[in-house]
């Protein structure tokens, strides 16, 4: 079969000019490149599958916020910065689940264990101060501080859409907590649980921040939550809520939704997992035949070539 194609194709070849043989060479190798092209978008695919498997759970980093009003050059980059860092933790293995900071529990849950946790606390501590009168009826549940808590204002900002399709996986939450106090140096040590409620259902905790200080009522002193989802959150509409509490009390201080601020309603979110960067590849088309394919393209090319001058003779 090999002998026959070949002795057609020098058959063929010995009746064209040099032109139209250049020209199918060309052709030849045009179609070559076709067919090799499909490798390079292959490993393009496996280095997206080898970093995907590295984005289990949800990523989060918070960090005391400076302002940034009029200036959204600068809130664009601590924005890449934060990003940055959450691309290092995706890398490194690490996620809010490992690090206990995001629980998959509802925030009627959360409470309940926090409250829990204090009766323990409380219950420990007096049976090692027999001699106090202080029982577990009477501890307080707040500070020594005679203030008050509030959080002034929370906004979030959607920060990445790969995919375009108007649904994030990163977005930032940003909130002011004060301490109200007649004294306006006063200051507390606090921390605040963020929950998210897909289209109006129950909150769910998705992370605890670190102990961070507030001075008083100064709105200097904001703090910024930014999150990447990378698994389980379907494409919808999340509610934030934010739960502040001061360190080591069990009770909410103060709390501040998506029913203080429209900034926190509606946010169209989803995971990572639902959100792959766009990455344009060639179409791999298996061709099975060996060599004698690339034979049999090449018949083709030539024979299309020698129909060419009929069709235009026939035409005029």
């Amino acid at each position: 079969m090999n002998n026959f194609i070949k002795q057609s194709v020098n058959k063929l070849t010995s009746r064209l000019s040099p032109i139209v043989l250049t020209t199918l060479q060309l052709s030849l190798m045009l179609t070559l490149m076709t067919l090799t092209m499909p490798s390079f978008a292959s490993d393009d695919t496996n280095a997206l599958t080898e970093f995907s498997s590295y984005s289990q759970g949800s990523y989060s980093q918070g960090s005391s916020a400076q302002k940034t009003i009029g200036a959204p050059a600068k809130q664009f980059s601590q924005n890449e910065q934060l990003s940055q860092n959450v691309k290092e933790r995706v890398m490194q293995g690490e996620s809010d689940q490992s690090n206990h900071k995001a629980l998959n529990i509802t925030r009627e849950a959360h409470i309940k264990q926090k409250q829990l946790q204090a009766q323990k606390l409380i219950s420990a501590n007096f049976s090692k101060k027999v001699n106090d009168s202080t029982n577990s009826s009477t501890v307080q549940s707040r500070s020594y501080s005679d203030g008050s808590f509030a959080i002034y204002q929370g906004y979030t900002q959607l920060i990445e859409d790969y995919d375009v399709d108007g649904f994030y996986q990163s977005f930032s939450v940003t909130f002011d907590a004060d301490l109200i106090t007649y004294n306006p140096y006063n200051q507390a040590i606090v921390y605040a649980e963020l929950y998210l409620s897909e289209n109006g259902g129950p909150w769910q905790h998705y992370y605890t921040t670190d102990d961070f200080i507030i001075y008083g009522e100064s709105s200097d002193d904001d703090y910024e939550v930014y999150s990447t989802l990378s698994q389980g959150f379907n494409p919808n509409h999340y509610d934030v809520l934010i739960d502040l509490y001061e360190v080591g009390y069990p009770n909410i201080v103060a709390s501040y939704s998506s029913d203080d601020s429209n900034s926190l309603y509606a946010l169209p979110l989803e995971s990572s997992d639902y959100d792959a960067e766009y990455v344009e590849y060639y179409e791999e088309v298996h061709v099975h035949g060996g060599s004698n394919t690339a034979l049999v393209i090449f018949i083709l090319a030539l024979l299309a070539v020698l129909r060419t001058p009929k069709l235009l003779a026939t035409a005029k």
